[in-house]
């Protein structure tokens, strides 16, 4: 099978971008593996795929699929290099468009200068929506690791993520405690961990350990989470700058029932075939 690809970035988070619209995708999780290995394969910490849309409020199907080669619900930085792909490729030429999830719809937005604004939706904070394993909504629980415990916020942001604060960003044992938060058994469907440092009201700094990839240069969902559990905590205005190591994202967050809406750029990186 030989697949045409795009290599895309989004603040150093790298995708593999698959047009199946103009060709056929159908990839076993070993061949969505191979793509995703730096060594052997292309390379990315997740494979998007662009498929016709079968929900009729949505103009295309937006799948994302884990280095590991599982398909997960969300990803923001993907969506930002999906939009970007689209156009490129010429499969569409509106700036506004609504893309199909496993979790629902979600609104994409090229701005003048290139950048892309994602419309994430409205933060599920409900244990049972993360989902996570809780008597009641809180917005800190205290959660065991090994011999440890730390205090996190646990939010759904289409895709399940665990929040703790920590004074240095740079020390945070995001190695170690990264995998514990990740396959913990109050995460039903795994988590993503992210840990946040909080420098003033509107700036933060943060990393995030994703589920199924390890830590990245940059995660959108989690940047996100990070602004709704800081604002929650009552720490942070409503537009907050996302320090990540891979570069910023602007986030805005009116709180509860509204939706959170992220900014960043996206960029083509190269293009490929590959015989899989």
């Amino acid at each position: 099978m030989i697949l045409r690809f795009t290599k895309m970035q989004a603040l150093g988070n790298d995708f593999v971008m698959l047009d199946g619209i103009r060709q056929r995708v159908a990839l076993s999780d070993a061949q969505i593996r191979r793509l995703a290995d730096r060594h052997y394969g292309v390379g990315c910490d997740q494979v998007l795929v662009v498929e016709p849309a079968s929900d009729s409020r949505a103009d295309f199907r937006y799948r994302i699929f884990n280095a590991d080669g599982g398909e997960v619900e969300q990803c923001g930085n993907g969506a930002r290099c999906f939009v970007r792909f689209l156009r490129e490729e010429g499969l569409t030429e509106e700036r506004e468009i609504v893309v199909e999830t496993c979790n629902g719809v979600m609104t994409l937005t090229e701005q003048d200068d290139g950048s892309v604004t994602v419309n994430m939706g409205v933060p599920r904070l409900a244990p049972q929506d993360v989902p996570f394993v809780a008597e009641s909504p809180a917005t800190l629980y205290d959660l065991d690791i090994g011999s440890s415990t730390v205090r996190i916020l646990a939010v759904s942001m289409g895709n399940p993520h665990a929040v703790q604060r920590v004074d240095d960003v740079d020390r945070a044992p995001v190695a170690e405690q990264g995998p514990l938060i990740e396959r913990h058994r109050r995460f039903p469907r795994g988590a993503n961990a992210g840990f946040v440092q909080i420098v003033d009201r509107h700036r933060i700094r943060v990393r995030v350990f994703e589920r199924g990839v390890g830590e990245t240069l940059a995660c959108g969902s989690g940047a996100c989470a990070a602004v709704v559990a800081g604002r929650l905590w009552g720490a942070l205005d409503e537009t907050v700058e996302v320090e990540l190591r891979g570069g910023s994202l602007n986030i805005r967050w009116d709180g509860e029932g509204h939706p959170v809406l992220m900014t960043g750029p996206a960029a083509t990186v190269f293009k490929g075939t590959i015989d899989l």
